[in-house]
Order: structure tokens, then C-alpha cells, then sequence
């Protein structure tokens, strides 16, 4: 029998995939900290989303824990280097919400091109102007995908349907061309040259933090449109603020804020003058960290975890 605490609520679909003969899941999404440290010992699985971040200190107390496994894609609330040292198998789950992800993002930056959002506000308050509404077509432009994993992939396959020319960059993989004829792997230099609109699809880690930064937002011989569903802190805020300002940019969609701290359940109360920036800018689409949520991928989040420590343990129980 191996015991799982869950620390966070997950979809029914979590618990379908482990027979109760098998796997006895522990409910302590109301534990305080204190109770889960005191607890831990005793289970072999710790199953979670961002309710907490999994630190050496807690790693200790679990001198039993076999697996982390976490419901959605990003990992940096667990410090997985040093679960690996103790032997602890970390587990995630990112084809749960990519096509969440991927059809969020296209939407958001849909939205900007054919100036959606300004225009619905106007029409609500009887302004009706058409002209200064025109959009932009998708498909006239050249898109580019950083990081071409789960969600990545998953952008490129929807993009696909628009004709759009799409790029990607990812120095770790091989775009399989089988798979991905649409895409064009290239270098970051090509990119710089040509792309239009930036998608980031990458984890958050010492390379990637404040990616999108003065230099980077200057290197691109267009006005970009840049969108970022994965982390806050990929993105220099005040440097992104900034470039709205001067007109560096054409527009920005952001699922996601420097400013949540690491639970993503809210926006750190005292917001600087960066934020502001981007609350007022027409160009500017925000939304609160959902692109990854629907009532679709909550289910195949829980259901694609639950099945990945089912495997774990069937072949090496």
C-alpha cells in the first residue's frame, strides 16, 4: 500500500487512475504547515499544485517520500535537485493544460490585433468608430515560439490553422519535422530578424529569469507583440512598462505577473508604477494567470498525474 498526502484538491479524476488497493490518498489541503511537517513521514507520495513550496527543510521531514508529483507544468516550487539527491522521483503533469495554454494565448493576442477589447468597450458606451478599429491579420504574421515543449508544440499545432509563418527556438531539442512541418527551428538571430509577435513557452530558471528585458525587447528589427502564459518573472516588468511608453512595442498579452507570489492565487498588495503602466495601456491585455485553466485541463491534469504515479509505481513497486 502506498500513501499519498494531497495537499491541494485535484479533480476526481486523480484518484480514478489509483485503485484504492494500492494507493490510500490522504486529504491535508486544510493542514497548516506545522501538521504537514509533523505528517510527512508517514507517506510515501506527495501530491500537490502551488498550495506550498517543497524546500530541503520539509524534504527532510519526509524520510519516506518516494515521489513529488505536481498538477500542472512548472516546478520551481520544488526544489528538484535536491528531492533527486534523496532519491525522490518528481513528477509533473504539462499535457494536462497545454492546449489550454496555447488557445488562451492565441486568444489574447486575437484580441489585441483586431483591438477586440478597446473596441467592445466603445460600442458599450456608444462610440462607434470603425476605422480606428481595423486589425491586424494573423495570418501576415511571422510568429515565434521560445521553448517548444508541451506547450510550445501544443501553440504551434493551433497556430498551424491560420497560415501565420511560425518559428521556434529551443537549443535542447529537435523539432521532429514529421510531426511539425509548419515549423521552422532557427536561431535566435533569425528571430530578431524577422518575427512579429514573441510567445514564451519556457520553465522559470537562472537562464530564462528576466529574459525579455531591455536588450532582448530591442534586438527585434520589428515591433513586437510579445506573450507570455508561463512565468511572471520571465519578464522585466519595469523594463516591459517602459518600452510601452517609448513605443517599443506593439502590445503585450500577460497570463502572468512578476508580482504573484508562489502560490499564483493573488498579486502582491503594494504594486509599483510598472504595473499601473500596463493596467492603463490600450495595448496591453492582462488576465490572471488562467491561461492554463479550464474545465477541461483541470480534469486532464489531475487524470495525466494520477496516471503517471500509477506507471511509476506498477513498474517499480
Amino acid at each position: 500500500m502506498y500513501h499519498i498526502l494531497l495537499l491541494d484538491s485535484l479533480h476526481p479524476s486523480f484518484a480514478e487512475q489509483l485503485p484504492a488497493d494500492s494507493f490510500q490518498i490522504t486529504d491535508a489541503s486544510q493542514w497548516d504547515s506545522e501538521k504537514i511537517l509533523q505528517e510527512i513521514n508517514r507517506f510515501d507520495i506527495l501530491a500537490l499544485r502551488s498550495r506550498m513550496i517543497i524546500d530541503k527543510k520539509l524534504i527532510e521531514h519526509a524520510t519516506n517520500l518516494k515521489c513529488i508529483a505536481r498538477a500542472g507544468a512548472g516546478m520551481e516550487n520544488i526544489d528538484t535537485a535536491y528531492a533527486k539527491s534523496k532519491n525522490i522521483v518528481c513528477l509533473n503533469s504539462p499535457e494536462g493544460n497545454r492546449t489550454a495554454v496555447a488557445e488562451h494565448a492565441i486568444a489574447m493576442l486575437l484580441c489585441l490585433l483586431n483591438n477586440i477589447i478597446k473596441a467592445n468597450t466603445e460600442v458599450k458606451q456608444g462610440i462607434w468608430q470603425r476605422k480606428p478599429n481595423w486589425g491586424i491579420e494573423l495570418n501576415s504574421l511571422t510568429v515565434a515560439l521560445i521553448g517548444f515543449g508541451n506547450t510550445g508544440s501544443a501553440m504551434a499545432k493551433t497556430l498551424s490553422g491560420f497560415g501565420c509563418c511560425i518559428l521556434a527556438y529551443d537549443p535542447y531539442i529537435t523539432i521532429d519535422q514529421s510531426l511539425f512541418p509548419y515549423v521552422q527551428q532557427t536561431d535566435m538571430q533569425t528571430i530578431y530578424h524577422e518575427a512579429d509577435v514573441v510567445s514564451l513557452h519556457i520553465p522559470l530558471n537562472a537562464d530564462t529569469h528576466y529574459l525579455v528585458n531591455h536588450d532582448y525587447i530591442r534586438s527585434f528589427r520589428n515591433k513586437l507583440f510579445l506573450i507570455n502564459t508561463s512565468r511572471g518573472k520571465n519578464v522585466n516588468t519595469q523594463h516591459l512598462a517602459q518600452a510601452i511608453i517609448a513605443n517599443e512595442l506593439a502590445g503585450a498579452c500577460l497570463d502572468v505577473l512578476e508580482y504573484e507570489p508562489a502560490t499564483f492565487e493573488q498579486l502582491d498588495a503594494d504594486l509599483p508604477a510598472a504595473f499601473k503602466i500596463l493596467q492603463e495601456a490600450e495595448n496591453v491585455i492582462l488576465s490572471p494567470h488562467i491561461a492554463g485553466w479550464t474545465h477541461q485541463s483541470n480534469k486532464k491534469i489531475a487524470y495525466y498525474l494520477g496516471k503517471k504515479i500509477f506507471d511509476l509505481f506498477k513498474l517499480n513497486p
